[in-house]
């Protein structure tokens, strides 16, 4: 493949991971766009491109002989890095989704973070920029001792930090979305963030780019989840609170009376789980790549809490 030059918008962890494996694994030229210098990053050997994502101008020239852009920042920074995308005439742009399927998603889900106008933009623009999404389920690094935020990711979306999601393995806690509205099990798929990158590089040398691109480490009942927890810690989840969307629409309810936003936020995060948001089949990036081999949870998990 001729070389590229790609745009990774965000400084966070995620954005770290996916820079590093282009620069690493491709012959693409990559740099970082973040809002402030990042000297520890440069030191590193990382591009960095300062930008203010309320300045169209600066932004648009920061584009300037970009062909891809990989955005792992939300909200209206985002919607402006895509006006400013096709004003500098980007081939390509990935929006930030990752985690669940947007198409899942409903009209005013506390848990957008705007990602939703995102697609409204890129789909205003379809003829001048042609874009896709990566669907990864739920990041393995929810489960590891600090929770996503130790992977600097998520940092502000109020679930990020250790424990906030079904399982608090420090404390041997649980609230698992366990059921369906139809009393099934509920299925998650979940990649690790170093999986995600991988793909994510491997993806930017696509001909051509579906409107999601999935991929999974694995697939598995949140039950599952628990009972794979369990048997590697060699101890209980105590209380382990089994729900289905019904019990924890209860108790969103009861939060919201208490103006408990940030266990609101937790619990809306749970029902969509329960909603199957993050579950997904033919998962075509591991189609594509059968060379990558992502890491199974179970092994992860022993890993990251050293359980060997």
């Amino acid at each position: 493949m001729s070389m590229m030059r790609i745009a990774v918008a965000g400084s966070g962890g995620l954005a770290r991971l996916i820079a590093h494996y282009i620069d690493n694994e491709t012959s693409h030229h990559v740099m970082l766009l973040s809002r402030s210098q990042q000297p520890a990053l440069a030191a590193r050997g990382f591009q960095i491109s300062v930008v203010d994502y309320t300045d169209a101008q600066s932004l648009t020239f920061a584009l300037k002989g970009i062909d891809t852009v990989i955005s792992t920042v939300t909200g209206p920074s985002q919607v402006n890095l895509i006006r400013a995308a096709v004003a500098a005439r980007v081939r390509r742009f990935a929006a930030s989704e990752f985690e669940g399927l947007p198409s899942l998603r409903f009209a005013g889900d506390p848990l957008d973070r705007r990602r939703s106008d995102a697609t409204r933009w890129l789909q205003h623009y379809a003829q001048n920029i042609i874009s896709t999404v990566f669907v990864c389920g739920i990041f393995y690094e929810r489960f590891q001792p600090g929770g996503l935020a130790r992977s600097l990711v998520g940092l502000n979306t109020g679930f990020s930090g250790e424990g906030d999601y079904i399982l608090d393995i420090a404390n041997m806690r649980a609230q698992v979305p366990a059921l369906t509205a139809e009393g099934q099990p509920v299925m998650m798929c979940m990649t690790a963030i170093q999986d995600v990158a991988r793909f994510v590089t491997r993806a930017i040398d696509l001909p051509t780019w579906p409107p999601e691109l999935r991929m999974c480490g694995e697939r598995l009942s949140v039950q599952n989840l628990v009972l794979v927890a369990q048997h590697l810690k060699k101890q209980s989840f105590n209380p382990s609170v089994m729900h289905n969307p019904a019990t924890l629409r209860a108790e969103l309810a009861v939060a919201a009376a208490q103006g408990d936003r940030p266990r609101g936020i937790r619990l809306q995060t749970l029902i969509a789980t329960a909603e199957g948001r993050y579950d997904f089949t033919q998962p075509n990036m591991n189609a594509a790549f059968p060379d990558i081999t992502p890491k199974r949870f179970a092994q992860w998990f022993v890993e990251k809490w050293d359980l060997q």
